[in-house]
């Protein structure tokens, strides 16, 4: 019968990590023996367990190897991780180590090194000369890189619960209507604060319902107060924002009645059409096209922003990135140092920028639909914090809290 031995080590009871890799085993049909285990008495101590795993075929063991480490299981056999060469531009090797959004390590000969850019669905890139190792995406691989293959030589650290964790812990990952959102806003507000002290940035990422809503004004005092770094949007945001801005409406409603206004429906088309002819946002900016709202703010203060494309935009916008890999990548390199992430109005964008994050940020999602949010968490980011409200009662809230 194929074993294979591991080891736990952290706040492994506390965060229900060491159960959660038991019954990972017991539901892929294997069995395991718990050879030791440690257990500490405070919340500051660490806990230690070594666990055979007992898998009724190669397969399955493999299989249970592949899910317990994104967990946090290491091999307790400390071999070197394996390595192949990529096969050609854009293409993994085969059996390649696909990554988590967790701390990660390799280790290479004999010794643990740290792999930069953690990101989940990845691969590891190693440069031996160097003594260096990376998560890269699999369209940036090129012929003949060295690529981490298998599992062996591969610790991933599970994110700890610091020991005077408060707020966090209070909102949970928990998704409901029911929390109380002002309790949830006043956390969230003093996290930003917190990030502001530390020099680490707020992202910043929303959908057009923030300007429909009505919350456009809100966001751009967040803006106008550096309280946002970087802002991630699609076509639509900025195209209802400088519609707003120049019609003052909004999917031709306008803002201030709440009434279909008459030809409203071509307002948004025309504001790009506007932007479109002046060449950027930022030259309509310059050429006093644009006088207002969420994207003014974003140049006249200098935050950068990236407006990813979708096969539904109108337009779009000439700032609008319509190559995916382009755009991804776009936002990667404003990922450096973000220390929380906003994430308001947008399920696939929400999504898409979630499996850019290491698990260390502060992510919190708000959302009208509570699945928004439980989609966030099945993908992979399982830190995200869930707020069921809607977005103009949210940032208007967040305002008042940071006192903008």
């Amino acid at each position: 019968m194929p074993s294979e031995t591991i080891e736990l080590r952290g706040h492994i009871i506390d965060t229900q990590i060491l159960p959660k890799v038991l019954d990972q085993i017991i539901t892929f049909g294997a069995d395991y023996v718990i050879e030791n285990i440690t257990i500490g008495h405070s919340r500051r101590d660490q806990s230690y367990a070594k666990v055979r795993i007992d898998a009724p075929d190669d397969r399955t063991l493999h299989e249970v190897i592949e899910l317990i480490t994104r967990s946090g299981a290491t091999l307790a056999e400390g071999h070197d991780a394996a390595l192949e060469r990529a096969p050609r531009d854009g293409v993994f090797p085969d059996d390649f180590y696909a990554t988590t959004n967790l701390p990660t390590e390799v280790l290479l000969g004999g010794e643990w090194i740290q792999v930069s850019n953690a990101e989940m669905d990845c691969g590891i890139v190693v440069d031996k000369r160097r003594e260096r190792a990376r998560c890269l995406r699999m369209h940036r691989i090129k012929k003949g890189e060295l690529i981490v293959v298998g599992h062996a030589g591969i610790r991933v650290a599970p994110i700890q619960r610091p020991a005077d964790q408060r707020g966090f812990e209070f909102m949970g990952s928990a998704v409901s209507s029911e929390k109380p959102k002002l309790l949830v806003i006043r956390e969230i507000a003093r996290q930003i604060r917190a990030a502001r002290e530390q020099r680490k940035k707020i992202l910043f990422v929303g959908g057009p319902a923030i300007i429909h809503t009505g919350a456009g004004p809100h966001l751009q005092k967040l803006i106008e107060h550096n309280c946002i770094d970087v802002l991630f949007a699609g076509n639509a945001l900025a195209a209802h924002d400088i519609e707003s801005s120049m019609f003052g409406t909004s999917l031709g409603v306008s803002l201030k009645s709440g009434t279909p206004v008459e030809h409203g429906h071509e307002h948004h088309l025309r504001a790009i059409n506007r932007v479109r002819a002046a060449g950027s946002i930022a030259s309509a900016v310059k050429k006093r096209l644009l006088k207002s709202g969420v994207m003014y703010s974003c140049v006249k203060k200098g935050v950068p922003f990236v407006l990813s494309g979708s096969i539904r935009d109108d337009g779009p916008l000439p700032d609008v990135i319509t190559d995916m890999p382009k755009a991804q990548d776009a936002m990667r390199a404003h990922l450096p140092n973000v220390g929380v992430a906003l994430m308001v109005g947008t399920t696939l964008l929400s999504i898409a920028t979630g499996n850019m994050l290491p698990a260390a940020v502060k992510t919190i999602c708000v959302d009208i639909n509570p699945a928004v949010v439980t989609k966030l968490a099945d993908r992979g980011t399982f830190q995200a914090m869930g707020l069921v409200t809607d977005a103009e009662l949210f940032l208007r809230s967040l305002t008042r809290e940071l006192k903008v």
